[in-house]
């Protein structure tokens, strides 16, 4: 990890990991996923009895977020989704899990320019990857990934950071953004 990818915030940091973790565990294949990040303290305080239900305890998880998944996505590509997603005050961040095909940077010149066309591109191309992508983003600003290649499916091989998807990081801060 270099300078500029250390984690701006701790608790976001572990949250994304942690549904990297969870997700992980479903294999691959998996429908695109979004989760609201919750201050772990906040639903403790509002909602003791969720909070019981679901082991969360004010002293191990001071500081923390709670991830909630999200159900009833609309059936559509996520970043479509999160063109339209508001979220409430209450909900402190949120992230979203995605997976896609990724080529070698050398062969963007032959990508047509037709999205049908560049999709069987890339599904065709032997030397596609296939990685999961889990995004985060707090209200205030902070961002967090975390990516597995599918051909290094173990957690040693999760490489994570700040800044490494910056298109799906945007989508997300997006959807903290008053719009008037």
């Amino acid at each position: 990890m270099t300078e500029t990818s250390l984690p701006q915030d701790p608790a976001l940091s572990a949250a994304v990991l942690e549904i990297e973790s969870h997700v992980a565990q479903a294999g691959w294949d998996q429908p695109a996923r979004l989760y609201a990040l919750v201050d772990t303290a906040r639903i403790i305080a509002e909602q003791p009895e969720f909070a019981a239900e679901a082991g969360l305890d004010a002293s191990a998880d001071a500081g923390s977020f709670t991830p909630v998944e999200q159900e009833g996505l609309p059936d559509q590509q996520l970043e479509e989704s999160l063109q339209v997603i508001e979220w409430p005050p209450e909900v402190a961040g949120c992230a979203a899990v995605v997976e896609r095909l990724v080529l070698p940077p050398g062969v963007d010149a032959e990508i047509p320019d037709d999205p049908e066309a560049a999709e069987k591109f890339a599904r065709e191309h032997p030397l596609r990857q296939e990685v999961r992508i889990v995004a985060g983003v707090t209200r205030e600003g902070a961002t967090y990934c975390a990516l597995r290649l599918r051909a290094h499916d173990d957690a040693q091989s999760v490489v994570d950071g700040t800044e490494l998807v910056p298109g799906l990081i945007d989508l997300l801060r997006s959807t903290f953004q008053v719009v008037e």
